[in-house]
Formats: C-alpha cells, sequence, structure tokens
C-alpha cells in the first residue's frame, strides 16, 4: 500500500512540474527533473520493493558506513514518472543529465535508451520514440562500482554514487541546434584573434534537422551586458553545420577580476520568418600566454595566478551540491582574494564554471585521469575500456565548457606515476597515451593551453604538454628553503617550459594545536596542528613570492574533503588540508594568511585563537594584517607595537602570559578606521 501511494505522489508531482512550464510555449523548453524520483538497491528484486523519495540532486554515500571510513560503492535503481503532455505531441524530446556518478543506463518504458560512463560530464539522449501519451516510466540504474573503463580508477577522494547533478527534459521542434552533440550547448565561440582594438570569432552551431529544407536560416546576435546589440549574422542553414564570422570593434575585454565583462550569444534557428529554436550563451573575449621567465599574462598585463584546488564536496551532501553551496564557496573564494581556482580532480558542475566567469576567477579544469600519489594504484591502464573513456570524458569536457571565458587551462593528468627503477615500481608506462591526450586537447581547442600536474620527475613528461605544475609538500620547518630550492631546480630542467604549483600545503585539524617553541617534544604521526599548518604555508609563500616565474600557485586545498584512505589530523576519512572545514563554518588560521596576502581591504586577524589552553608560559603573538603595524595588549596592559613583515605577519616574540586567563587584543589603525581582534588564552 505504501508503494503504491508513493508511485501516486510521483504520478502528480510530475504532471505538475510538466503542466506549469511548458505552457510558456518558448522555442525551446527545459524542464526541471528534480521531484518525484525515488530509489532503492539493485539487490532489492522484488517487483513491490518500496522506493526511497529523493529530490535530485542526490547522491547515497555523502555519509560513511557508521563507525568506519568505507563506503558504498554498488549499484541503485532510480524511478519516477514521466508524464508526456498533449502540448508535446510532434515535438522532439531529449533526456539531459548533467552527472551521474560512475556508470548510467537509462530505461524508458522498461526500454534501454542508452548508457553513459562517467559520473563528472553531462550526457543527452533522445527519448522521442520511446514514450507514449501520458504517463511513462523513466528508470535510471546508476552504479559507482569500480571499473577499469571507468576514470577515475583510483584517487586521494571519494566517489559518490547517484544521480548527483541536475537532470532536464528538453523539448524543441523537428529541426533544432543539437542537444546531443556531447551534451554541449551546440554553440561554440571561437576566439580566432583577440586584441584590445577587435575581437576577431566565429560560432560554430550543431544543427539537429529532421529535414533541410529551403527558408531554413541561423541567425547569432551579439549584445552587451545591457542588451544593446554590438553584432549580428544571418546565414542560410544548407548542413548541420554552420560557422559564422563575426567582428567586434573596441570590445571591453574579460579580465579577470578587474573586470569580468560577458557578452551574450544568442543563436536563433529560423523556418522562414519564424523562430524554430534559440540557444544562448555568455562568453568573454581574452588572450592569454605563460611565460617561462614572468609567469601568466592576461590580456597582455601580468596577473599574479594565485589560488586552490577544489573538490566538490560538502559535510552531508557529498557532491550533491546545490546552488547555494556554489554561491558559498565562492563567496568564500572573493573574500580570500584569490585569482585562480584548479577544479579537481574531474569536470565540476555547471554554476562553478557560470560563478568562475562573472567573478573573473581564472579556471585549470581537468578530466579524471588521475592516481593517488604515494598510494597503491597509478591511476593509468593501458586497456581500450580506460583509454575510450578518457578521450570521451575529454571530448565531453572540452565541447561542454568550450564557451567559459575563466577556462584558461585543460588538465590532462594528476600524479600519474612513472617506474623509475628506484621508488616507483609502477603499471603500466602513461607516457604515449599522455602525449595523445595533449595532441586531442589542442586538436579540440587550440585556443587553450594544457597542463599536468606531476609529483615524479618531470622529465618523463616533457613534451607532453604546454605547461608543467608541480604537487609538492615539504615539512613546516624546511617548506621555505626547500620549496625555492626544489622550484628553482625544476625551471632549470623544464628544457624552457613555464613551470607552476599545481598542490602545496600541509594538514590541519582546528582541535589539535601546538607551540612551534616546544618543537623538540615528540608528538603523534597523525596529529596535525592548526599552527604547524601556517608556518607551513608562511615558508611555501614566502618562497614563491621571491619567484614570479611560477606561473600558478594552487593551494591543496580550498576546504576539508572526504577520502577514505586518509587517517590522520582528528577524523579518520578527512584530508584536512583544506583552509575551511569541510561543513564551510571555520575557517582555519591559514584562510587568513592568505588573506592577509591576496585581499587589499584592511584585516587584523590573531593566530591560534583556538589554542585556548597552555601549559607553556613563553609564546609568541602572531597576527596577520595588511596594516602597516599594530599595537598588542594583554589583560589591557599594552606590550608595544610592531610592523608587518614582507608576508604580512606580525610577531610579537617572547611573550610571557600570566597564570590565568589572558585576553589578547591587537590593534590597528586604516585611515581613519580602528581595527581590533581579541582572544582568550588560559595558562593552565
Amino acid at each position: 500500500m505504501k508503494h503504491k501511494l508513493f508511485i501516486l505522489c510521483l504520478v502528480i508531482i510530475g504532471s505538475l512540474c510538466h503542466g506549469s512550464t511548458f505552457a510558456e510555449n518558448h522555442p525551446r523548453t527545459s524542464i526541471l527533473l528534480d521531484k518525484g524520483w525515488g530509489y532503492k538497491p539493485f539487490t532489492n528484486n522484488k517487483k513491490d520493493a518500496p522506493l526511497t523519495p529523493v529530490i535530485l540532486p542526490h547522491t547515497w554515500n555523502a555519509n560513511y558506513l557508521e563507525g568506519t571510513t568505507t563506503y558504498n560503492r554498488e549499484m541503485m535503481v532510480y524511478k519516477r514518472n514521466l508524464e508526456i503532455t498533449p502540448e508535446m505531441k510532434d515535438k522532439r524530446l531529449f533526456l539531459y543529465f548533467e552527472g551521474v556518478n560512475s556508470a548510467a543506463d537509462i530505461f524508458i518504458n522498461y526500454q534501454t535508451v542508452g548508457q553513459h560512463l562517467g559520473g563528472y560530464t553531462a550526457f543527452c539522449f533522445e527519448i522521442t520514440d520511446f514514450v507514449q501519451d501520458g504517463n511513462n516510466d523513466l528508470e535510471v540504474w546508476v552504479s559507482n562500482a569500480y571499473r577499469t573503463d571507468i576514470l577515475p580508477i583510483s584517487g586521494d577522494f571519494n566517489i559518490y554514487g547517484g544521480i548527483h547533478r541536475p537532470c532536464h527534459l528538453i523539448i524543441t521542434e523537428k529541426n533544432c541546434i543539437s542537444p546531443v552533440f556531447y551534451a554541449s550547448p551546440g554553440v561554440f565561440i571561437h576566439q580566432n584573434k583577440i586584441t584590445k582594438q577587435q575581437a576577431e570569432i566565429s560560432v560554430e552551431s550543431i544543427l539537429s534537422l529532421k529535414e533541410i529544407k529551403s527558408g531554413l536560416k541561423l541567425k547569432t546576435t551579439i549584445t552587451d551586458v545591457n542588451g544593446k546589440e554590438v553584432t549580428s549574422n544571418m546565414t542560410a542553414v544548407s548542413e548541420e553545420s554552420v560557422k559564422q564570422p563575426l567582428t567586434i570593434i573596441d570590445p571591453i575585454l574579460w579580465n579577470g577580476r578587474d573586470n569580468p565583462y560577458l557578452y551574450n550569444i544568442s543563436v536563433e534557428l529560423y523556418d522562414g520568418d519564424k523562430v524554430i529554436d534559440k540557444v544562448t550563451q555568455k562568453t568573454g573575449f581574452r588572450y592569454f600566454h605563460a611565460d617561462t621567465e614572468k609567469g601568466f599574462f592576461l590580456n597582455g598585463k601580468y596577473l599574479n595566478l594565485y589560488g586552490f584546488c577544489r573538490h566538490e564536496d560538502v559535510k552531508g551532501k557529498g557532491s550533491a551540491l546545490q546552488q547555494e553551496d556554489y554561491d558559498k564557496d565562492m563567496s568564500l573564494i572573493k573574500e580570500v582574494g584569490a585569482t585562480a581556482m584548479r577544479l579537481a580532480h574531474y569536470p565540476h558542475a555547471e554554476p562553478m564554471y557560470d560563478l568562475c566567469d562573472e567573478n573573473g576567477i581564472i579556471l585549470w579544469t581537468e578530466i579524471p585521469m588521475c592516481g593517488p600519489g604515494g598510494y597503491a594504484y597509478t591511476g593509468y591502464l593501458h586497456n581500450k575500456g580506460f583509454e575510450d573513456n578518457a578521450k570521451q570524458s575529454l571530448k565531453e569536457l572540452v565541447y561542454q565548457k568550450f564557451n567559459h571565458p575563466s577556462i584558461c587551462f585543460w588538465g590532462i593528468f594528476n600524479e600519474l606515476l612513472v617506474t623509475d627503477n628506484k621508488k616507483f615500481q609502477e603499471y603500466d608506462n602513461p607516457i604515449p597515451f599522455v602525449r595523445e591526450i595533449n595532441e586531442l586537447y589542442k586538436k579540440l581547442d587550440p585556443s587553450r593551453l594544457t597542463a599536468f600536474a606531476t609529483c615524479v620527475d618531470q622529465t618523463n613528461y616533457l613534451g607532453c604538454s604546454d605547461l608543467i605544475a608541480w604537487n609538492k609538500y615539504f615539512g613546516w620547518k624546511t617548506s621555505q628553503q626547500s620549496a625555492g630550492k626544489f622550484f628553482d631546480d625544476v625551471k632549470r630542467n623544464s628544457n624552457n617550459q613555464p613551470v607552476g604549483v599545481s598542490e602545496y600545503g600541509a594538514g590541519a585539524s582546528i582541535h589539535q594545536h601546538a607551540c612551534p617553541l616546544d618543537n623538540n617534544t615528540k608528538r603523534p604521526k597523525r596529529e596535525h596542528p592548526e599552527e604547524y599548518q601556517a608556518i607551513c604555508h608562511e615558508g611555501y609563500w614566502t618562497a614563491f613570492t621571491e619567484r614570479p616565474y611560477l606561473w600558478a600557485k594552487f593551494i591543496w586545498q580550498f576546504a576539508d574533503a572526504q577520502s577514505s584512505i586518509r587517517q590522520e589530523g582528528d577524523t579518520d576519512g578527512i584530508n584536512d588540508k583544506g583552509t575551511i572545514t569541510y561543513d564551510r563554518k571555520v575557517k582555519k588560521d591559514v584562510f587568513y594568511f592568505y588573506k592577509a596576502n591576496w585581499n587589499p581591504e584592511p584585516m587584523l586577524y590573531i593566530c591560534s585563537r583556538r589554542f585556548t589552553e597552555r601549559i607553556n608560559p613563553n609564546t609568541s603573538v602572531k597576527v596577520y594584517s595588511n596594516l602597516n603595524e599594530a599595537t598588542l595588549y594583554i589583560n589591557d596592559k599594552k606590550i608595544g607595537k610592531q610592523r608587518k613583515d614582507k608576508v604580512n605577519r606580525i610577531i610579537w616574540d617572547n611573550i610571557i602570559l600570566s597564570p590565568g586567563k589572558n585576553i589578547i587584543r591587537v590593534e590597528g589603525k586604516s585611515g581613519k578606521e580602528i581595527l581590533n581582534d581579541t582572544c582568550t588564552w588560559t595558562l593552565k
């Protein structure tokens, strides 16, 4: 009885969703299929087995099995009713999934529509010939089980199973701009030659035509942010691929965070005088390059690229994120002052690319061809299934994200290890295939730069990409000296290719603390004191500021994230190298270190504020600030004034705490504004 009631609810919800939206009668309609779903384990094969109601996006393994760092990698069945209304008669219908992790088999009325392998790119199937009037059974079999023919086969992150991104029903006329060409917009804006004086572009549109006839035309119109037409092109349609040249005189360039200016590109398909389909894209025009000695240049001007590697992973949600999750992360990215992001280690959901376009954040985005560094399994296997899936993922990534101006770098791989007959004895040699992947990127999109992230001798990979980048980690005591020497050495051996930093950092628990003055004290290996993470980053950043040749610097990582192979810090199954906690509620000390160095807005922050109970009276007080100087008070007693150093630290050494509570207060001025920060340390 409960099962019948649930199916009835699905029918009612589906009917309500379709009726109101489709009535607007646009040339193309997209209906969000977020409600009305239920799911069950595939192993529960009883016909009347109840479904658990869910709203998309959804993942079934956002949390570990209780008391473990094990999570489900299995197959689930998602079902809902799909109502085909009279208004849809003689239309073409497409199911568009933004992401299903990792393998998806789609059925309409128990007939196979298609299969997609890979959890981080969109896919689209036409279902026109599979549906009937009225109610239809939509079923999706979803598996995130381990497979060697789906990327990734390994990695330092969890694989969340489910329909973890939105799903849509797209409705078009018989002739349309194709939704099924690699699930792309079907419209590609080629930036052929961009200068400050002129933008020469061509807009390529892929059509899906049931019949090619006279009177079919394609009109592409570019408008500015105010909706004013800048230029347009009307072209007769004689085949399913149409390329239209357009020129903009004195374009407003997309200029990163300084001015992320976006134009609107509208492509309309006409049958005579009637618009029968329309796709609108936003893009920005820019040009860029990386120099071996001087770093990255955007629109002819040096731009210091620094920011984070980010995983799509939020506590309690896994990768099934809502718009507010993307907005929250972007707010934090802007607050700290980052200019760039590396989207690790797979294509991310569309909202993050949109937000980076709108906010001027330069992007590195990559396919999920990755290994787990020092752990077992290298991330590459020389078999046809794996290599075909890598190429498919690459094509889907490029075509789906082609128009995003924020993307400047296509990522080839992360930490694929190579046998060196010393430290590493690995599986199949990935280098020939890496070269093949690079060539495919360059063939599909020669306008962007390719890069890889290695943790092994780069000389194995020289010539495999435009750029080199390293995932490199050093201890807190030696990070500055070690990083400086290491990157100088790899620059000399780079065969004149630009060198950057794809990952660097250290772990930190906001619940674990240690005074660096006590560094001779032996501590448990898994402990990650917050103070040590901060000191480690201070050393890295000091070394990096002295090396402008580094084309980018990406912190590992933006926020803590789940990784079942991790046993460190205060919680098993968490990679705690984030600058923010997994739930996004606490910004660690290191977040404020970078805010002081990256964001010019006046700020003052006392470090080690969570190290509230102490046994050593001798300490230092460290403040991160972009003010020139600040004054320290303890229990309202003025201790003295100090000036900031070159990485925006203000430090008072040899401070002696009194038994009991010590109220630490710092004060500084920015013009007429007085800034304060306070915390309390108790000496036991």
